[in-house]
């Protein structure tokens, strides 16, 4: 059974960097696209819809609107000291969670899309909030490595919130007021009773229904990893490491509390009620409707599942191999051409595997007729690559532990993570070698922030902004002393100037 919920890509490495050197096309590795095939899941459409006529429903643009915002942000120097970048890239924006967001232990931010990867003219209804979409897995629950380390008693998960698995929330921020909104994503199915009803995301869709006793042998309660996300259209992609896509849609946004009165229990169109004060129950519950005390919660309308076997030797434990079906580790949007999704695995060499790892792009037109289209819709890949294999740092690969890409007219840009010590930005580019297409890496590797992740770019058609590429720190200053969690961007020009092209 699929299960990525031990895959802390990139967690507690150590920091052994000192230099790096590139040679060039050496040990250059091809890519089969037909390993990234992916074809539409069990259609989830009729039961969206039952969820859609049972509770309320919000936009997106009223969601951002500042009384539905609910948590303040600090921007640029509100940020206070600049603790985790390094000098080679200085950033141009900077957005810092609220504290507890900061510190949590529970939430580890890992994605990031927004709206001009959602539309080309970078626009969403009639507000001006140019949102930014940041995606966090829940890392305390008792389907992983730290279950009841706490001395809690996780068995029952009614007995304390956390031992409850959440899954993956999506934080809206509005770049205008600089206040942001958790919505938890969720996944619709019918419960014992026949009744329409969700749970939190989990890598195993519904083998476990909320309410049962948990245990580690109850695969649904390890949660999906969510490292990569965008959003195009009226979708969000959201990146299932085992499996491949979890696809939301941004109109079916459900409000658990339309009168923004937590104390008070909202009548429902169904004729039953909702409940946001108590965090240890979700979906319909004895005719009530819980969401882990969530306002917000946003149902899976599809997922897009990889078509390929496994390889032989893939024990999910962060290997990679050059053949066989990819992990979905991370995921952005190339709008610089014909706009295509670029996804690609998170590979850790030392833990074994015959691959740093590889990437591939879709046209959208292609992943969108899937999601649209019946059960079975297939969606290929029309270029794959495997990263090079050339390269240092003290001995141990450069091109592995990758946790972001991004093509940006035609030059690829990667984010290699360094435990709790300054990651690094690198940069690659399709050359024909030997009558294929293959990625060459580029001579030169920048510093980046403490615990780099996805990757984002805003283009600023609409905004006198420049373009910017935009990252996220995933470290709790709990976990390192001098880590920051933040959101951040990096002048696309200081990019591009920094690799000399």
């Amino acid at each position: 059974m699929p299960d990525d919920s031990f895959d802390a890509e990139g967690a507690g490495e150590q920091d052994d960097f000192v230099g790096a050197t590139s040679t060039g096309t050496a040990a250059l590795v091809a890519g089969r696209a037909g390993d990234f095939q992916l074809k539409k899941g069990s259609d989830l459409s009729g039961l969206v819809s039952q969820l859609d006529a049972a509770l309320p429903k919000e936009t997106l643009s009223d969601l951002m609107m500042v009384e539905n915002t609910n948590r303040d942000a600090a921007w640029d120097d509100a940020c206070g000291t600049k603790t985790i970048y390094d000098s080679d890239l200085a950033p141009y924006h900077r957005v810092c969670w609220k504290s507890d967001d900061a510190t949590s232990t529970e939430w580890v931010p890992q994605a990031i899309t927004g709206v001009s990867d959602a539309q080309e003219d970078e626009k969403w209804g009639a507000s001006n909030s140019n949102p930014l979409a940041i995606g966090s897995y829940d890392a305390e629950n008792p389907g992983r490595s730290d279950y009841a380390s706490d001395g809690m008693n996780c068995l029952l998960p009614a007995a304390d919130d956390a031992c409850n698995e959440k899954g993956v929330r999506v934080s809206f921020f509005n770049t205008t007021s600089h206040e942001y909104r958790h919505v938890l994503l969720v996944w619709p199915y019918v419960n014992s009773k026949n009744h329409i009803s969700f749970d939190a995301l989990h890598a195993s869709e519904g083998t476990c229904v909320s309410g049962a006793p948990v245990t580690k042998s109850c695969a649904a309660q390890n949660g999906i990893h969510a490292g990569g996300m965008a959003w195009y259209g009226n979708y969000l992609y959201v990146a299932d490491t085992a499996n491949g896509l979890r696809v939301f849609d941004m109109r079916q946004i459900l409000d658990l509390n339309p009168d923004n009165d937590d104390a008070v229990n909202d009548p429902t169109p169904d004729g039953l009620e909702s409940d946001v004060t108590d965090k240890k129950l979700i979906g319909r519950q004895s005719n009530v409707w819980y969401s882990f005390g969530y306002r917000y919660v946003m149902p899976q309308v599809a997922s897009l599942k990889m078509t390929t076997a496994k390889n032989a030797g893939d024990t999910d434990k962060n290997q990679c191999y050059s053949t066989g079906r990819p992990k979905v580790s991370y995921v952005s949007l190339d709008r610089t051409g014909t706009d295509h999704m670029v996804i690609g695995e998170y590979c850790n060499l030392n833990g074994g595997g015959d691959s740093p790892g590889r990437v591939a792009t879709y046209p959208m037109t292609a992943l969108t007729a899937a999601v649209e289209g019946s059960a079975g819709t297939l969606a290929n890949a029309d270029a794959a690559y495997g990263l090079p294999a050339t390269g240092t740092f003290n001995g141990e690969p450069l091109w592995h532990k990758i946790q972001g890409v991004m093509r940006y007219e035609g030059k690829w840009y990667f984010h290699r993570s360094n435990g709790y010590s300054t990651g690094r930005l690198l940069q690659a580019t399709v050359q024909t070698v030997d009558g294929t297409d293959r990625l060459v890496a580029g001579s030169t590797v920048l510093k980046s922030a403490i615990g780099p992740e996805d990757l984002y770019l805003t283009h600023g058609r609409t905004t006198d902004l420049p373009p910017q590429l935009w990252s996220l720190s995933e470290h709790a200053p709990s976990d390192c002393s001098s880590c920051k969690r933040e959101i951040y961007s990096y002048q696309m020009s200081d990019v591009i100037g920094g690799f000399g092209s």
